[in-house]
C-alpha cells in the first residue's frame, strides 16, 4: 500500500468567512500523521473535503490521485471516523455495520471481524442508544476498518475512552501504520500524539503552520531547559553566564538554565568544585511548540479572571 493524500491550494469559503485558506500537503503511509490545530482551524472541514462531503470552493485534494468523491464503494479505499454520534441509536451494534457492509459491497462476515478486532463482540446484539461514548468511539473505529483500507481519517478518536481504550487505540494506528496504511489523526490531546504520531500537520484559521516529524516541531519551542539545585548558585551562576547561558532563579530554589546542555553544567561544576543536589534535562515539548506556534492562531483566548 502507498496511497497518499494530497491537497493542493485547499480552499473552503462560508459567505465571508475562510475555513480553509490554501492548504497544501501530503499525508504518506507508513506512519502516522497527528492533525493538530486550535478549535475553528479548519481541521474538521478539511477532513470533510478529504471525504468528499463538503466541496471545496477551490484547489483539489486527492486520495490515490483522485478525488475520493469519485470513488464507488467508498470503504475499500478509505475508512473514517469524523463524529461517533452519528448513528442510528435504534440499531444494534451488528446491524450497523451491516448495513455498510452490504452498501459497500463487503462481506457481512467482515462484520463479526472489526467487532472482535474493536473489543465489542459481545455487544454486537446491543442497541446504539445504550453505549457510551467510548463503545460509540469502538464502533466507529470498526466502521472504519470494514473494507480494510489502504488509508483511515480519525477526528479526536479519543474522546470518551478509558485509559485501556487510549492504550489500544495508540497501539491499533502504529499497527496500522506499520502496515503501510495512510493513517491522519485529528486530535487536541497534545501528551497523546506524542505518543502515537511521527510526522505533525499543523494549522491554524486554515493556513498551514507545519508539516514536518513530531520531533523536528517539538524542537521549534523554547530552548532546552535545565534545572540545578545547588548551594553554590552564585559562583556557578558566574560560571554559567561566562560559558554563554542564561540563570533564572525559581521560586523552590532551583535555577533554570538555558544555553547549555546539562553534561556541560556537570563538567562546569566539576571542574571548579561546586556542589550540585541536582541537574534535570527538560525536553522541549509537542505541547510548549504548539502554543508558541499557533498562538497568534487561536480564535477565543482567555485573559485575566477579575
Amino acid at each position: 500500500m502507498d496511497t497518499v493524500i494530497e491537497a493542493t491550494e485547499l480552499t473552503k469559503r462560508y459567505g465571508k468567512t475562510t475555513a480553509v485558506d490554501r492548504l497544501s500537503f501530503t499525508v504518506r503511509p507508513g506512519v502516522v500523521t497527528g492533525f493538530l490545530g486550535p478549535n475553528g482551524a479548519g481541521k474538521t472541514t478539511t477532513l470533510r473535503m478529504i471525504l468528499g462531503l463538503n466541496q471545496p470552493t477551490g484547489g483539489t485534494v486527492t486520495v490515490d490521485g483522485q478525488p475520493f468523491g469519485d470513488r464507488p464503494r467508498g470503504l475499500r479505499h478509505v475508512g473514517a471516523l469524523l463524529d461517533a454520534h452519528d448513528m442510528h441509536g435504534g440499531r444494534t451494534a451488528r446491524a450497523h455495520l451491516t448495513v455498510l457492509a452490504v452498501s459497500n459491497g463487503l462481506p457481512r462476515r467482515r462484520v463479526a471481524e472489526v467487532l472482535a478486532e474493536v473489543g465489542m463482540a459481545e455487544a454486537a446484539r446491543r442497541r446504539i442508544d445504550g453505549f457510551s461514548l467510548g463503545m460509540k468511539q469502538r464502533l466507529g473505529i470498526a466502521a472504519a476498518l470494514l473494507g480494510d483500507p489502504p488509508v483511515l481519517l480519525f477526528d479526536e478518536p479519543l474522546n470518551g475512552l478509558d485509559p485501556e481504550g487510549v492504550r489500544w487505540v495508540r497501539n491499533l494506528f502504529k499497527q496500522l501504520a506499520d502496515e503501510g496504511r495512510t493513517v491522519l489523526v485529528s486530535s487536541h490531546l497534545m501528551r497523546e500524539m506524542e505518543q502515537t504520531a511521527e510526522e505533525l500537520m499543523v494549522i491554524g484559521r486554515g493556513r498551514l503552520i507545519a508539516a514536518e516529524s513530531l520531533r523536528d516541531f517539538a524542537a521549534r519551542s523554547t530552548p532546552l531547559r535545565v534545572s540545578v539545585r545547588t548551594p553554590d548558585a552564585d559562583v556557578l551562576s558566574g560560571l554559567l553566564a561566562d560559558a554563554g547561558a542564561k540563570v533564572r532563579a525559581e521560586l523552590d530554589g532551583t535555577y533554570t538554565v538555558t544555553g547549555l546542555p546539562a553534561d556541560r553544567i556537570g563538567e562546569l561544576a566539576f571542574a571548579h568544585g561546586v556542589r550540585l543536589h541536582e541537574l534535570s534535562p527538560h525536553s522541549a515539548s509537542l505541547e510548549e511548540a504548539f502554543m508558541e506556534l499557533t498562538a497568534e492562531s487561536v480564535e477565543y483566548s482567555a485573559g485575566a479572571v477579575r
